[in-house]
């Protein structure tokens, strides 16, 4: 279908160009494809050129002459019934029943259902997920890591060549504090039946105490100053630093510097949260091709701060090396748009202390990552809240000459009915509490709606609906959107969910096992009505909703598109019988209700999500 509009506009620029060019209002930038784009509504046709309106003013001539000279150039085209012009100047474009059946019946013997290579000999590097070492993943993380994996399948599948980088968050001041509370407060026998959640309580427990310390310095700080001198503001706000975190700073130092002690403890401290980590991918299917965290580029960052300041980006303010933004309305690479009006604040790449930071990490990192791996490409999928960061680090990237996509592909935050994460406070809800309730529900709702499925059976559907239902539930909105998760809306049969597209498969492959017979490449389809004629339609669209995925990084719309032709279906088998139908219809419709089958099981592989041949 791709290749059909594509050769559609190239002939409808063509055929007015060649009408521009002889009447003397030849247009300057005149593309060689117009936009040939879907109908709204089934009255207007299959497909619709509105280009003619954009172009006849700059050409001075009637938008529909124009059209006209677009019509004359469609005319015979093999796959269209009907070209007809409406309202000022559209050109609505009706395709014939007989090419529709055909390349449907084509797709039946097509293993990628139509999927074009568009991606070979393209590098796409992506980045997501990224938890912090020693911190369980919480569902704060689902979405990068969910919308990234979606995002990677789908990239494969159109023949991309996709490095996935987990840059996980290994390095950093946070690590002086595990350490003290390590040696502190440990239990050994809760870290060795779960790692992760004792560090994550020796964390809490290291911040309680900084706060109890701080309190009774503050408290001796400001007595001391009554009886001398007035505080300034900023002692009454920082003031003196308590014991116990001059005590981390020095750990981290040491860490730094090579301890051998420090350095195995943070080498352990690493394996057993890779290990934790593993587990939930391991359940939701995602993989990495790189762990390439923090630290990873530590030893870059001198040499990378050195070359900013060498090529006079950054400059030394007040001892710190920085960045600043200057130009008004600098151009996002990845929006191709004005940044907001107002400058973009400094970009800090080394403190006025020596040490380095986010900036200059990321900065390295992309570095490596247009280097080393030789990306085409980059994505990063993180959260709303780095929007800023993104945004001067890509301002930084042109100004360094790179010229190659660098997107931040953001997304709203997710929450629970209850509220707001607090990570820091240790109010966490944990990723894998999440996947177990989902897997819970849905095993109990399986046992319910089939009573006949043994515990085993039971428990298969329940993991693959649970898993699959928190993941849809994600990748169905938005990217961009606020999300709330409920149990009773994910996991309902009922609308734009996993488990009803599930559901759909599983109910579509029972009646191609009933018929007792292989749906044939060679059948010869037939389009009896609209209503079948529209399912062929939406069969042939999958590769549009995928590579639309691909250049957007908007994983809904495929969800939208699975949703509306599992829609599509129901209307169908509803009033067109299958199995009794006679036996041409019969093999026709068993064609349609195979290809419908194989493009739900495709696209909910792209999303992460499997399929069952019975629920």
């Amino acid at each position: 279908m791709l290749d059909l509009l594509s050769d559609l506009g190239r002939r409808a620029a063509a055929a007015l160009a060649t009408h521009l060019a002889a009447t003397g209002g030849a247009v300057d930038g005149l593309p060689a494809e117009l936009p040939v784009v879907r109908a709204g509504k089934p009255e207007f046709g299959d497909f619709q050129i509105s280009a003619c309106l954009q172009i006849a003013k700059q050409a001075k001539r009637p938008p529909r002459e124009l059209a006209e000279a677009v019509v004359r150039g469609l005319t015979g085209h093999e796959a269209l019934a009907k070209i007809e012009i409406a309202g000022p100047g559209f050109v609505n474009l009706h395709l014939t029943d007989g090419w529709l059946a055909n390349r449907v019946a084509a797709r039946m013997s097509d293993p990628r259902l139509g999927l074009r290579p568009v991606g070979r000999d393209q590098r796409v590097v992506i980045d997501y997920s990224a938890p912090n070492v020693a911190k369980p993943m919480h569902i704060g993380h689902i979405r990068s890591t969910i919308v990234g994996a979606a995002l990677h399948r789908t990239l494969k599948a159109l023949a991309y060549d996709v490095i996935a980088d987990n840059h996980i968050g290994d390095w950093g001041t946070q690590f002086g504090k595990l350490i003290v509370a390590y040696r502190r407060w440990n239990d050994q026998a809760a870290y060795a039946a779960d790692p992760v959640t004792e560090l994550l309580r020796l964390y809490v427990a290291f911040s309680v105490e900084e706060k109890r310390e701080r309190g009774e310095v503050a408290a001796t700080a400001t007595a001391t100053a009554t009886a001398t001198e007035p505080a300034t503001d900023e002692e009454e706000v920082q003031g003196p630093a308590p014991p116990i975190l001059e005590e981390a700073r020095r750990e981290l130092v040491k860490l730094q510097a090579g301890d051998a002690e420090n350095h195995a403890l943070w080498q352990k401290f690493i394996a057993d949260s890779r290990h934790a980590f593993q587990e939930i991918y391991d359940r939701l299917g995602v993989t990495f091709d790189y762990w390439l965290g923090e630290s990873t580029y530590n030893g870059l960052l001198p040499t990378v701060v050195q070359e900013l300041r060498r090529r006079g980006i950054a400059r030394d303010s007040r001892g710190a090396q920085v960045i600043f933004f200057d130009e008004q309305g600098e151009v996002l690479a990845a929006e191709r748009a004005p940044i907001e009006n107002a400058k973009l604040p400094p970009f800090i790449v080394q403190k006025s202390d020596g040490g380095f930071n986010y900036a200059s990490t990321d900065v390295a990192t992309l570095a490596i990552r247009l280097g080393l791996f030789g990306a085409s490409r980059i994505l990063i999928v993180t959260d709303e809240r780095q929007q800023l960061h993104f945004r001067q680090l890509f301002a930084v990237a042109r100004r360094m000459g790179v010229t190659v996509p660098v997107e931040h592909i953001w997304f709203g935050l997710m929450r629970m009915a209850e509220g707001t994460i607090k990570t820091r406070e240790g109010n966490v809800i944990h990723l894998a509490d999440l996947l177990d309730e989902a897997e819970r529900r849905a095993t109990v709702a399986a046992g319910e709606h089939n009573p006949e499925l043994g515990d085993e059976e039971r428990r298969d559907v329940g993991r693959v609906v649970g898993i699959g239902a928190v993941k849809y539930n994600d990748l169905s909105k938005d990217r961009q959107t606020l999300v709330t998760f409920t149990f009773d809306k994910a996991l309902s049969l009922q609308g734009n969910t996993a488990p009803y597209l599930q559901y759909a498969y599983a109910r579509i492959r029972s009646i191609v096992r009933k018929s007792g017979e292989a749906p044939s490449p060679s059948a010869t389809v037939i389009l009896g009505d609209t209503v079948e004629r529209d399912l062929a339609r939406r069969i042939l669209a999958y590769p549009e909703a995928v590579e639309t995925v691909a250049r957007t990084c908007r994983p809904h719309v495929l969800c939208d598109y699975l949703y509306e032709l599992a829609t599509a279906f129901s209307t169908f088998y509803a009033d067109h019988p299958v199995l009794k139908a006679e036996p041409t219809l019969r093999a026709s419709r068993l064609v349609l209700t195979e290809l419908t089958a194989r493009v739900l099981r495709d696209g909910l592989s792209l999303l992460g999500i499997d399929v069952l041949e019975r629920m």
